[in-house]
């Protein structure tokens, strides 16, 4: 959906006085809602809403033979779907270019973050490894689905459990274990995603903002005895990034950061 330029310059005039149609500052983020165990099928679940954006993720476990390079380590794959249901604009049928990157942008930030314990996923070495399916839904778009996707896919993790696997058999029973996946909470990384509007940056932007800007920089980001750690970066749309504007963007990620990953380590977490 194209923004008609008298909406596009009202918006790049407010945000010049550090205003927002919806009255938030620049670096503000809408309210957070979430709900743990919506689906009864998979091995972990959640939705997360941020302002009308939400977004549904679940965990399914699977046993695979491993990969030959991994013959210890077991597996992550993540899925992401951009239905018409949650924005005109996207299509049925195949996966969207946008939906893969954003698939594999999450799945990058969760495998360079450290936080699963692969070797732990092993059921016999090079025979048989769980596989971890992480499935993600956009359900409405009204901006910054990104984050909310990453995020969302963290709190499944967060809550998934193992389903009983019977050793003798060699086979997944249709109930789950108390056992959860063996997570170093301590590594966790959360998506952020800046983009640039006009001569200015904000985060969690609505969906008449998000339409405008002239690129976007998405980081995967984790603490690192207090300070910022990139996990993973992805930048997006058309617009260059100068040396100046990146100085600005990391400046905007160290002084919002501890505010977010407190947020954040409590969503994911409680």
């Amino acid at each position: 959906m194209s923004v008609p330029i008298i909406q596009k310059n009202r918006i790049i005039e407010y945000l010049k006085q550090g205003k927002r149609f919806d009255g938030r500052k620049l670096d503000e983020f809408r309210n957070f809602e979430t709900q743990l165990e919506i689906s009864e099928n998979a091995e972990g679940s959640c939705s997360v809403k941020l302002g009308k954006t939400e977004v549904y993720a679940g965990v399914k476990m699977s046993t695979i033979e491993p990969y030959p390079d991994g013959p210890n380590e077991g597996t992550l794959s993540v899925t992401l779907e951009l239905g018409a249901m949650a924005d005109d604009d996207f299509d049925l049928g195949a996966p969207r270019i946008e939906a893969i990157e954003m698939a594999r942008v999450i799945d990058r930030g969760i495998r360079e973050s450290g936080i699963i314990d692969w070797e732990k996923l092993c059921i016999e070495k090079g025979k048989k490894v769980w596989q971890i399916s992480l499935d993600i839904y956009a359900i409405n778009n009204d901006g910054n689905l990104f984050d909310v996707a990453a995020l969302a896919g963290l709190i499944a993790l967060a809550h998934a459990k193992f389903p009983v696997y019977n050793e003798k058999e060699g086979k997944i029973e249709h109930k789950l274990s108390d056992t959860p996946l063996p997570l170093h909470k301590e590594k966790m990384s959360f998506n952020l995603t800046v983009h640039k509007i006009g001569d200015g940056f904000v985060l969690d932007p609505s969906f008449e903002e998000e339409r405008i800007s002239d690129y976007r920089l998405g980081m995967a980001l984790a603490d690192n005895d207090g300070e910022v750690r990139i996990t993973a970066m992805q930048k997006g749309k058309e617009g260059g990034i100068s040396e100046d504007d990146m100085e600005k963007i990391l400046k905007l990620v160290e002084d919002n950061f501890k505010g977010l990953h407190k947020k954040v380590v409590e969503m994911v977490w409680k």
